[in-house]
């Protein structure tokens, strides 16, 4: 049975920082890319950061680009959003996601097999 938990979040003021952690159990954690996305109220689910299976390649939504890190760690099956100078406009529920995809559609969310329950993220002004 394949399951990402997402710990992590929580409210935090403007400017500062949270990490996010997933960590995945009952796949073959290396083999697969990671993502996170995230939906705030009212609106639709978007992505936010992609990493490929290797760790080689990166993607991020522009909004989030100089301020939040995807990392990943194969040997705890965990991998991470590192989140930076956060911003009243990043309060969202925040969802990791593992996929066997081609990274050129590492953004899009049918391209993930499974998710998280979703982790809070509430920025305060």
């Amino acid at each position: 049975q394949v399951q990402l938990v997402e710990s992590g979040g929580g409210l935090v003021q403007t400017g500062g920082s949270l990490r996010l952690s997933c960590a995945a159990s009952g796949v073959t954690f290396s083999r697969y890319g990671v993502g996170w996305f995230r939906q705030a109220p009212g609106k639709e689910r978007e992505f936010v950061a992609a990493r490929n299976w290797s760790g080689s390649s990166t993607r991020y939504v522009d909004s989030v680009k100089g301020r939040f890190t995807i990392s990943r760690d194969n040997a705890k099956s965990t991998f991470y959003l590192q989140m930076n100078s956060l911003k009243p406009e990043d309060t969202a529920v925040y969802y990791c996601a593992a996929g066997t995809f081609s990274f050129s559609s590492s953004s899009y969310d049918r391209s993930y097999d499974y998710w998280g329950q979703g982790t809070q993220v509430t920025v305060s002004s």
